[in-house]
């Protein structure tokens, strides 16, 4: 009930109770919009697998639910997509590449299970980065082809949850699910202009996903608004038998998310971490702070230490796990792989048990780091991604994209949570002169993703307008 203000789905949701809309009418819309994303030029290629009869089954349930008001939840009838690192059933579990998923799924991951008992419509499968490995959505192999941001088609999505993010964007679905092991939520997320939301890690599970690296991927929704993502989120956070990862948490909760202010709050920034982006990225964010400040919440100045050492350490641990899991792949399918896939496994074997283990005992000095700072401060605040999506160019189209310094740059605030397995928010808060979005990030200690929305919350609060992408259907009308 806290949390009754989200914007796609309520909207939705109350035409579905008056009798004006059904899901069914909305699903046929959104058909009618996956045909022309398809025809269009440049393609959007958000949703990569989609089924009409199954698209209309699903809807049509749900609109005899709505007519003998028996709903199964606040996402019964709201259009979906899950990232194609989900199994979701009949779709084919390809992860992004050409060689896997040669066979239909006949079991589905458990977000994707939960999405249907909550009466969610699944309208497909959507695009990613080849094997989750790179961060700007680039993937030309014949299945996937590049997503196009929404904002600018010339310009990136960003990765490795590109297709997630281009469909909420566009408006073919208010909800989307991600995995984020390196900012693939929160970096396509922030490029597209929408929410995005990392739980901490084994909040969500991540059972029936490809578990490409086991120890910093988390799941997470992107959605048009706070509000619908902690709708979400309270339906999907909670222990799987069948994800170990998960079993001890905290109950969920949204306590306090929708307190009149922010009194009490402490905001942790390191203003030298927080200031190395882009100059219109900065500015935007320092106002944004300033707006929290405005709201009764107050700025304490912290100093988070090792940050280098902790964005190497977090590239040992995800590239190690990663090359050790697609072992198999690498020597199998290795010329089926996308250029940047093949590079980046590659680098992966260079590193040895010794770097592994080393990485590891950082990473506990880095969680030690976070429980002091987090015995001060409720979160910390910093810039979501340096600059705004990078544009795309004519070779990146036939051949792919590489660009290590690129990488590195656009994950730079991303790692620490998922290297700590704290939980981040994205939230959109204005654009550049250029038009492109820029977002915020708020961080929490482990299990603390209520305070993060509630932030969120005021966040959007800041931003004076929503500016409609180029590339945007509606499919309500």
């Amino acid at each position: 009930d806290e949390v009754r203000g989200g914007l796609v789905t309520n909207s939705q949701l109350l035409s579905c109770r008056s009798g004006t809309l059904t899901p069914s009418q909305v699903a046929k819309n959104v058909i009618a919009v996956l045909e022309d994303c398809d025809k269009s030029t440049p393609p959007l290629r958000a949703i990569v697998q989609w089924d009409q009869e199954q698209i209309m089954l699903m809807a049509e349930a749900s609109t005899t639910r709505y007519r003998n008001k028996c709903t199964l939840s606040c996402l019964d009838g709201i259009p979906v997509c899950l990232k194609e690192e989900f199994k979701v059933v009949p779709y084919h579990h390809r992860v992004g590449t050409v060689y896997l998923g040669t066979k239909p799924e006949t079991e589905d991951a458990t977000v994707a299970r939960k999405l249907r008992e909550a009466g969610a419509i699944i309208i497909g499968v959507s695009n990613m980065h080849e094997l989750g490995t790179g961060t700007t959505g680039c993937n030309p192999n014949r299945y996937h082809k590049i997503p196009r941001n929404p904002y600018k088609p010339n310009h990136f999505t960003g990765g490795s949850s590109s297709g997630s993010a281009a469909a909420v964007a566009a408006g073919l679905c208010p909800v989307a699910i991600g995995t984020d092991g390196g900012g693939s939520v929160r970096i396509p997320s922030s490029y597209c202009g929408v929410v995005g939301l990392k739980g901490t890690f084994g909040r969500i599970s991540g059972h029936g996903s490809l578990p490409l690296s086991y120890s910093t991927v988390s799941v997470g929704p992107i959605c048009t608004s706070v509000a619908d993502a902690a709708i979400v989120y309270s339906i999907l956070a909670e222990p799987d038998p069948l994800y170990p990862y998960g079993l001890k948490q905290p109950k969920a909760t949204l306590t306090d998310m929708c307190a009149p202010d922010l009194k009490g709050l402490k905001l942790g920034v390191d203003w030298t971490f927080f200031k190395a982006c882009d100059a219109e990225v900065l500015s935007a964010c320092e106002k944004a702070v300033e707006h929290l400040q405005s709201l009764g919440a107050s700025v304490v100045e912290v100093s988070l230490p090792e940050m280098e050492e902790a964005r190497v350490a977090h590239v040992i641990c995800i590239l190690s796990e990663m090359r050790d899991f697609l072992q198999p792949d690498f020597n199998k399918h290795f010329h089926e792989m996308n250029l940047e896939t093949r590079a980046s496994l590659a680098l992966g074997s260079q590193f040895t048990a010794l770097d592994y283990i080393k990485a590891n005992r950082q990473r506990t000095r880095s969680m030690r780091f976070l429980q002091e700072i987090f015995s001060t401060v409720n979160c910390i605040l910093t810039p979501a991604v340096p600059s705004t999506a990078p544009r795309i160019y004519e070779s990146d189209l036939l051949t792919g994209s590489s660009d290590m310094s690129l990488t590195v740059r656009c994950m730079r605030f991303m790692q620490l949570g998922n290297f700590t397995g704290i939980p981040g928010l994205v939230v959109p808060i204005g654009y550049s002169t250029a038009g492109l979005p820029i977002s915020l990030q708020v961080m929490a200690k482990w299990w603390d993703e209520a305070v993060l929305l509630r932030i969120g919350l005021k966040l959007e609060q800041f931003r004076e307008q929503t500016k409609k992408p180029c590339i945007y259907y509606d499919i309500l009308a």
